[in-house]
């Protein structure tokens, strides 16, 4: 007897998977989301009639039915009035590693960048649309920031990289420890009068974090740490170009810069290549990020980098644990070497 050419297949369903098996159909659901009150041989059994009629687990709809998506919220912060081609790549190397993390542990990211002030939301969790929130961006935008925090008061599932406030789950670098070795490295190659870039004031928390690293590597080589420079600029590339301008034309005695963040480093780059200031010869510059676009600076930026893939996999972490067992958490860093220190 030959199908109708307009008849549906038939659609595999547990009841087939039961019948294959001879078993009930609560014992196939069982089996198949790994309950521990079924035999390895009922497991089995019922693994193989799966296998046998092409028998897949809808996973999604299995979550939901438990209360889960299956799904992360990723939101990406960004300046009001600039599109997502303007926020840092730094960024875009944490949303892809966050995102890596996520599909890690089975979950989908659901991404948004946001910036406007009557356009934000974050009550993913809330309304089921997904299992944790993760946060990432501009700590410029102070509204987004205020928003999120508000946020985070009625739902515990989420969690924060590089905010600018305390009182909320946070995932960092480990900023004390990279300043302190970005240092080092400038003065193992022979830099004495070191310089720190960087609004330790600013709503970048981790920039006050990166200087104190700065503070504790010049002391412990008993040297003199210096006033931070603060420069001005619609954008952390300008200020990096601002301040190298500064240090030029007021004749101060440096040769060695510690920048807070790689945007500012790569800016007095290119102001020191139109002064003809030698790069490292005068002066040795080390950044704080890990951009892959210092690898094509001239010279190539020295960068402390954290490690991206932790950096997500403990957003996501953090995110999921919806307050259990949530704490501030640290990523390592390690000394990207290039050429713009000796």
């Amino acid at each position: 007897m030959t199908k109708d050419a307009n008849e549906r297949p038939h659609r595999v369903t547990s009841i087939d998977v039961a019948e294959r098996a001879g078993v009930s159909q609560s014992t196939v659901s069982r089996a198949l989301s790994g309950s521990e009150t079924i035999t390895e041989a009922t497991r089995r059994r019922v693994e193989q009639a799966a296998a046998e009629l092409g028998y897949h687990v809808n996973m999604r709809a299995a979550g939901l039915r438990k209360g889960e998506t299956g799904t992360i919220a990723i939101v990406v912060i960004g300046r009001e009035g600039q599109g997502p081609a303007a926020i840092n790549p730094f960024y875009y190397s944490l949303l892809g590693s966050t995102c890596a993390a996520a599909a890690e542990r089975g979950y989908e990211a659901l991404v948004s960048f946001q910036a406007k002030e009557d356009e934000l939301f974050g009550h993913y969790v809330g309304r089921r649309q997904a299992d944790g929130v993760v946060v990432i961006g501009t700590a410029t935008n102070g509204p987004a920031w205020d928003y999120f925090r508000e946020v985070a008061r009625s739902s515990k599932a989420i969690a924060f990289w590089g905010s600018p406030f305390d009182d909320a789950v946070w995932v960092r670098s480990d900023n004390r420890d990279g300043g302190r070795i970005a240092v080092e490295r400038l003065i193992a190659s022979g830099a004495k009068n070191i310089v720190f870039v960087g609004d330790t004031n600013s709503s970048q928390k981790q920039f006050r974090e990166r200087f104190e690293g700065y503070q504790e590597a010049i002391a412990a080589a008993g040297l003199e740490a210096r006033d931070p420079i603060v420069s001005e600029g619609e954008d952390r590339v300008s200020q990096g170009r601002n301040a190298a301008a500064q240090l030029v034309e007021t004749g101060a005695n440096f040769d060695g810069l510690f920048f807070a963040c790689d945007a500012m480093a790569l800016g007095a780059l290119e102001e020191f290549a139109t002064r003809g200031v030698d790069v490292p010869g005068k002066v040795g510059v080390v950044g704080f990020d890990g951009l892959g676009s210092g690898e094509f600076s001239n010279p190539p930026l020295t960068t402390v980098e954290p490690d991206f893939a932790e950096a997500g996999r403990l957003l996501v972490e953090t995110a999921l644990a919806a307050g259990e067992e949530q704490a501030e958490r640290r990523v390592p860093v390690r000394l990207v070497e290039r050429s713009s220190a000796r």
